[in-house]
């Protein structure tokens, strides 16, 4: 962490709790912008994966048989 974090966490800190919450919310809500090219590219990977399972070129696996699976590594 830098300095200049450093100095604005320690006066964060300070601020009572419901502001600190606000200031998190904020903070976060800041990191979190939507990419419309990003988002096509998800539409399109997401149709394609259901086009393939709907041919039958992509298997479907159970939340038992996932989990199972990284059980085991």
């Amino acid at each position: 962490m830098t300095e200049a974090a450093k100095k604005i966490f320690q006066e964060a800190i300070k601020l009572p709790a419901m502001e600190r919450a606000s200031l998190i919310e904020e903070l976060l809500s800041s990191m979190d912008k939507p990419d419309p090219e990003l988002d096509k590219l998800w539409v399109k990977e997401t149709e394609d994966r259901l086009a393939a399972y709907r041919r039958g070129d992509m298997k479907s696996y159970t939340a038992d048989e996932v989990f199972a699976e990284l059980g085991r590594t």
